[in-house]
């Protein structure tokens, strides 16, 4: 008796390190014709998988959404796929991704993927309510930041030269340095010329905070050359407004009107 229940306490031991394994396995992508050939009794059959996939995925899914809600920014693909030690591969993680997305569908908050990668955020509907919460208009961005924004965000990579050709004035150096303190630019090198200028572009926080996942998701430009066009400006300043720094942290810059000296 004592060496029988020995052999069936073994074996449950045995099928429970199975069926672990298969907790893995499952998400990485359940081999269907092997698991079709076992007994129905088998940790490895169709239906153990069947019933540890489903298992697996509920678990997954509350992992996931667990660190997105607690994530200060996106995450990316990878980054999520480090939750399962890499266990599960690009695909499984963007069903899973997928189901939660659906599942959130009617919520007033949308798991969304931006440039950086995925996050949960509030939906545009929701904005006038929330807005309430704190009642106080968040500061505008001058026409300058606007404008050297919209040439930066069009014609990148641009040296301060360039925007001055296209505006027509001196950049204010503040206005630079308080976009690359708002994290919307960065310096990517500089251009194979005289003095050896730096070339800025945007980054992926800037498109970030407008909701983008990518550059040709910018507005297209309503006429050719048209990146200082009034209209053009305050369409890409309506996609910032809503999501400005800390109150103090980019105050608006005074406008610059210094003419721009020819660059030869």
């Amino acid at each position: 008796m004592k060496q029988g229940g020995r052999e069936r306490a073994r074996h449950a031991v045995e099928s429970a390190q199975q069926a672990l394994q298969l907790l893995l396995q499952n998400l990485r992508g359940p081999d269907e014709a092997r698991a079709a050939e076992l007994p129905k009794n088998h940790p490895g059959s169709s239906r153990w998988r069947l019933f540890l996939s489903r298992m697996n995925i509920a678990l997954a899914k509350r992992v996931v959404e667990t660190a997105l809600m607690c994530a200060n920014q996106p995450l990316s693909i990878n980054a999520l796929r480090g939750l399962f030690d890499g266990q599960v591969d690009a695909a499984r993680m963007r069903e899973i991704l997928a189901l939660i997305e659906a599942e959130w569908s009617d919520r007033g908050v949308e798991l969304r993927e931006v440039a950086g990668g995925w996050r949960f955020q509030s939906r545009e509907d929701m904005h006038l309510f929330l807005q309430r919460l704190n009642p106080e208009k968040p500061p505008r961005y001058s026409r300058a930041v606007l404008e050297t924004l919209a040439i930066i965000a069009y014609r990148q990579p641009v040296t301060r030269g360039d925007i001055e050709d296209v505006r027509g004035v001196v950049v204010n150096a503040q206005i630079l340095r308080q976009l690359e303190e708002r994290g919307w630019i960065e310096a990517i090198g500089h251009r194979e010329s005289p003095g050896r200028p730096v070339l800025y572009a945007t980054t992926t926080q800037f498109l970030d905070d407008l909701g983008l996942t990518s550059m040709s998701e910018l507005p297209a430009l309503q006429s050719p050359g048209g990146v200082s066009d009034p209209q053009q400006i305050e369409l890409l300043g309506a996609g910032i407004d809503p999501n400005p720094a800390a109150p103090g942290a980019d105050a608006p810059a005074t406008p610059d009107a210094t003419p721009a000296a020819p660059h030869l």
